[in-house]
């Protein structure tokens, strides 16, 4: 494999409201240790993008819609170049949260190395669509033996619903580095941070998320500068926990980029006679 910062990286979606039991969890326990507390139903959300320099580059929209057992979210950036970032991922919810597919688009000129992954877990079957060097689209379909607590698009869920005193949760995932291969994400707690909220002060709770390649791989990376990045994530906790913020970058040697809740802005009204 090539030894970098692996292409699939976004955490996403970021909003989708899974309600887990809060239970203690020992040092580096494992997603699927997680039940079900809250059955999930329908939300829309609204998310924002912010390059370092604090501007603007995407507005996101997640939308999610629950039938039974089985909850579909989506997420979907437009970029201001007119790239896109398009993840959808569908999970049951009974008794204990487990992925069943996820879908992860990135095109466009932001992305130097249009991406499209689908997993389908129940069949572990995962397919890679990419473009070649001379325009034509390339499939490649892979059988991998994937975990029951795969994490594709839906690590800030469980972050939001740990009890802020539980150890380290390692969690798996799927990347494409271009061949798909499991990774971890060690996640630990960093402590709180101070925000506000329309002026009112609260507490989010700051996780770093460390990647772990694994392998020979894992080893020599760190050696010539080409570990990957570890990510932020920020979640407002109390009775019902939300995402409040993500930072890292979207793909290998990308920008540090900023996920953050977004709130509609209104015009300002018409003066009188004016």
């Amino acid at each position: 494999m090539k030894i970098h910062l692996p292409r699939v990286l976004r955490l996403g979606p970021l909003l989708t409201l899974l309600t887990l039991l809060p239970c203690a969890l020992p040092p580096s326990a494992a997603a699927e240790n997680l039940p079900v507390r809250n059955l999930q139903g329908t939300v829309h959300g609204f998310l924002e993008m912010r390059a370092e320099d604090g501007h603007v580059v995407a507005s996101g929209d997640i939308v999610q819609i629950a039938h039974a057992d089985r909850v579909t979210s989506r997420t979907v950036f437009t970029f201001k170049d007119g790239s896109t970032d398009d993840e959808t991922t569908v999970f049951s919810q009974r008794r204990t949260f487990q992925l069943i597919s996820d879908h992860h688009i990135q095109k466009g000129p932001f992305f130097p190395h249009p991406m499209d992954l689908m997993i389908d877990v129940p069949t572990h079957q995962v397919t890679v669509r990419t473009t070649g060097k001379d325009g034509k689209q390339e499939v490649k379909t892979d059988h991998i033996d994937l975990p029951p607590d795969l994490g594709n698009g839906m690590v800030a869920l469980l972050l939001q619903n740990v009890r802020a005193d539980a150890g380290d949760l390692t969690v798996p995932l799927l990347v494409t580095t271009p061949k798909p291969r499991l990774v971890k994400l060690v996640i630990s707690r960093h402590g709180e941070d101070s925000v506000s909220v329309a002026g009112a002060s609260r507490k989010a709770l700051h996780y770093e998320i460390k990647i772990e390649i694994g392998g020979i791989a894992g080893v020599v990376a760190p050696l010539i500068g080409k570990a990957p990045p570890n990510l932020q994530i920020w979640i407002i906790g109390g009775e019902a926990s939300t995402f409040a913020r993500e930072t890292g970058p979207l793909f290998e040697d990308g920008p540090v980029m900023t996920i953050q809740l977004a709130s509609p802005v209104w015009p300002e009204p018409a003066k009188a006679g004016s």
